[in-house]
């Protein structure tokens, strides 16, 4: 009896933890103000551009980030790329100075982009010299891929940003940039790029309301995460983590870039979410590199979950962080275990010849799906109004009900994240860009 009524209360419960968390996510996300702007002069800004066969894409990053901040240094790290990224990259910099070009080897290459990074890191250290203020020197990572908005510094260097001195670390929003790409698949017919199209536009919708939101209530719970693209960090605030575990990024860390954000706010930084700004990149128009991607971040996930002790235990994270914090830890496990207990009641279901059963339950299985349903359908009006206005009501709500249908697409990344840390294979799995070939080379190495 006792576990059948757990049985029952347990997807009650992860439904009204969605709810409460959905609930002051939308609060924190309507609720937003402006954020402040300063002179980005007070700073001395460096960004890391991570490249593991990018050549398809990093000249392009290069330049637009030596247009856009032309007295920012470029600092591009070549992970034993197989293609000519590292040919391009020294090309660019021997006519420009402030182009930096830092070259990876195999063995100690190709082993995830927290490595590539304290590469960088380490050459940025023997580059400054003595008696440089550490506290006003920024570090920002961007993706191969990833496209900086011109205007970010302002935003990055006010008040909300590192014009607070315990600020260690700012994260901007991330957009879609091929969000409104007709034929994101060009060599494929209309139906394939339709899908396409939708599974762009998801993500976009997923990063630039809903994600957003998430962060701007861990922005209330003190417990923002740090992302792969768009992330600055304050240098003595990697130093100081630097310190305390030998190196900033983790080497063995899928979620390098969110689990920095963790030790960060356990050294007692505080890091902010910026919407007004932001860093776009590529959405994924395949299935299989989505769900590549995915199920890296999922098995990313469940490695944090070592950190549960330590974020407990911490002086640095108030109540609400903590659970905010354990609630994002545990979320591939909450998705397996709802996988599991739907295919148990399932099989009880069967075994006990009660087929009926669930049909004379529809009003409480009504309720459920619209309790499930309906929050992600909100989101769809509120992306059209901040990202979308051209385009029709009735489109805004559709876009909310495939919102929900994308969402399942955790339970499969979780199952498969869960089944990789299990066999042991934590290998960091790169993404391909769009314009690879699907079927060009090896993208990960596998443990």
């Amino acid at each position: 009896m006792t576990t059948a009524l757990l049985l029952l209360t347990f997807p009650y419960a992860l439904l009204v933890c969605f709810l409460l968390y959905w609930a002051g996510a939308r609060h924190a996300y309507t609720r937003r103000r402006p954020s402040p702007t300063a002179d980005p002069a007070a700073f001395a800004w460096h960004f890391f551009v991570p490249c593991r066969d990018e050549e398809t894409v990093v000249a392009t990053t290069v330049a637009r980030l030596r247009t856009d901040f032309p007295t920012g240094h470029v600092w591009v790290i070549d992970d034993a790329s197989e293609d000519r990224t590292g040919a391009i990259v020294a090309a660019l910099a021997e006519d420009d100075p402030r182009v930096h070009l830092v070259s990876r080897r195999l063995p100690n290459a190709r082993v995830g982009k927290g490595a590539a990074l304290n590469a960088a890191y380490a050459r940025l250290d023997e580059y400054l010299p003595a008696g440089t203020d550490r506290a006003r020197v920024i570090v920002c990572v961007v993706d191969a891929d990833g496209h900086l908005s011109p205007g970010a510094l302002p935003f990055v260097s006010g008040t909300a940003g590192f014009g607070d001195p315990e600020t260690g670390g700012v994260q901007v929003s991330v957009r879609m940039r091929n969000v409104e790409d007709p034929r994101p698949l060009p060599d494929r017919g209309r139906v394939r790029n339709a899908f396409a199209r939708l599974l762009i536009r998801m993500q976009d919708m997923e990063f630039a309301v809903s994600n957003a939101a998430m962060q701007l209530l861990r922005g209330r719970t003190g417990s923002v995460g740090l992302g792969g693209n768009g992330q600055f960090t304050r240098l003595t605030a990697l130093d100081r983590i630097a310190d305390a575990e030998r190196r900033p990024w983790q080497r063995d860390a899928l979620l390098e870039d969110y689990e920095l954000g963790v030790h960060m706010i356990l050294g007692g930084y505080r890091i902010s979410h910026l919407t007004d700004t932001w860093v776009s990149q590529e959405g994924l128009p395949h299935l299989r590199r989505f769900l590549t991607q995915r199920t890296r971040w999922a098995q990313g996930n469940l490695q944090c979950v070592r950190y549960a002790g330590r974020i407990t235990g911490s002086r640095h994270y108030r109540g609400r962080g903590v659970l905010e914090t354990l609630y994002t830890f545990f979320q591939p496990l909450a998705h397996l275990a709802t996988l599991l207990l739907t295919v148990v009641m399932l099989a009880l279901v069967v075994l006990h010849g009660d087929l009926a059963a669930p049909f004379e339950a529809w009003p409480l299985l009504l309720g459920l799906a619209a309790a499930s349903i309906v929050p992600f359908l909100l989101w769809g009006p509120v992306y059209r109004r901040d990202y979308a206005p051209n385009r029709s009501r009735l489109v805004a709500l559709l876009w909310g009900l495939a919102l929900w249908l994308y969402a399942y697409h955790l339970f499969l990344a979780s199952t498969r994240g869960f089944a990789r840390m299990l066999r042991g294979r934590n290998g960091w799995a790169k993404t391909r860009r769009n314009a690879e070939a699907t079927g060009a080379g090896p993208v990960a190495k596998e443990a």
